[in-house]
């Protein structure tokens, strides 16, 4: 199938002054076709979601190219890139407190993209707000509204209606379900695959919760310290994790059974997530990994196919 998305060699770092950076992104890799939801899963500080708003322009790329439909993006997005790009790439941020403007109701907030991107006359862009409000499952009366007004689950509602009303073909969900509690995650989940459905979407998600990435994923990527360390379809890597740290990763996700919960062994990944100032040399796992073997301490492994799997991995146990 045709990739949609490509990032090629994609790399971002924030400069820290005193010739320090950090590096958020290094040299990623990562294809998405067309229709594909791609789970992206890993520990709080790996990257992702800059990964997420580097490949849509909220930040500039260091190096590195990302090409959709073929096209290569620019490096630094100029407004009339974002212009352009609006009805074809959106994101769906992952804090529904701070990603809304307080100051405006919902209907200025859901409106906004059409009336920069559209020709649409008053009347027909609130006929279409209240038309988007009514598929995230919220009312045409909340127009008139606040964000304040709102509980968490339909803050979020709102931020998924601002990102599809312009009808975008590839969409970055940035852990839209973290700030929500278990029974509102479902639903949201539930709203994403309806709209995935009936609007043709592809859609890079973003979370924590290895098993609803699972649920709504049909490829998870796994990240830790601004690479890729394992790809393949949701199932077989939830089910059958090849790199260590996918193995650790998996393993640490909670039982829903308490009485199983409490019973299994303690999985928690040994030792710190070395610093994204001061990479190591080599493989990046190599000081937390139980399988580290003298080669990984100053060899960095390729992200490549394994023979018996339809699967990438970046660990010296396959090479």
């Amino acid at each position: 199938m045709a990739a949609l998305l490509e990032a090629i060699e994609l790399t971002r770092y924030f400069d820290m002054g005193r010739k320090q950076r950090v590096h958020a992104v290094e040299q990623l890799s990562l294809s998405i076709a067309e229709k594909e939801i791609v789970g992206l899963v890993g520990e709080s500080g790996s990257g992702k979601s800059t990964l997420g708003k580097t490949i849509v322009g909220l930040l500039d790329k260091t190096s590195g190219s990302v090409k959709f439909r073929g096209e290569t993006l620019p490096q630094k997005y100029a407004p009339a890139d974002f212009q352009r790009l609006a009805t074809k790439m959106q994101m769906i941020f992952q804090d529904p407190y701070s990603s809304l403007n307080p100051r405006m109701t919902v209907g200025e907030i859901i409106a906004e993209g059409l009336r920069l991107h559209s020709d649409k006359k008053a009347p027909e862009i609130k006929e279409t707000v209240a038309d988007w409000l009514l598929k995230v499952g919220l009312q045409a009366n909340h127009m008139s509204r606040y964000p304040h007004e709102f509980s968490g689950g339909q803050r979020q509602r709102i931020g998924i209606a601002r990102a599809m009303i312009l009808g975008p073909e590839f969409v970055v969900c940035d852990e839209p379900i973290s700030a929500l509690d278990v029974s509102v995650q479902a639903q949201v989940i539930n709203l994403l695959r309806e709209l995935k459905e009936t609007m043709g979407l592809t859609l890079l998600f973003i979370a924590h919760d290895l098993s609803m990435v699972r649920y709504v994923s049909d490829r998870m990527a796994v990240m830790y310290l601004g690479s890729l360390v394992e790809i393949g379809k949701a199932d077989e890597v939830y089910f059958d994790p090849r790199h260590p740290y996918t193995e650790i990763l998996i393993g640490s996700n909670p039982e829903p059974d308490p009485e199983l919960e409490r019973s299994r062994p303690s999985t928690a990944i040994q030792g710190e997530i070395p610093s994204p100032v001061n990479v190591p040399e080599g493989c990046r796992f190599a000081s937390r990994c139980p399988r580290v073997m003298e080669v990984c301490r100053h060899t960095t492994p390729e992200l490549l196919p394994l023979k018996d799997v339809d699967r990438q991995v970046a660990c010296h146990l396959y090479t």
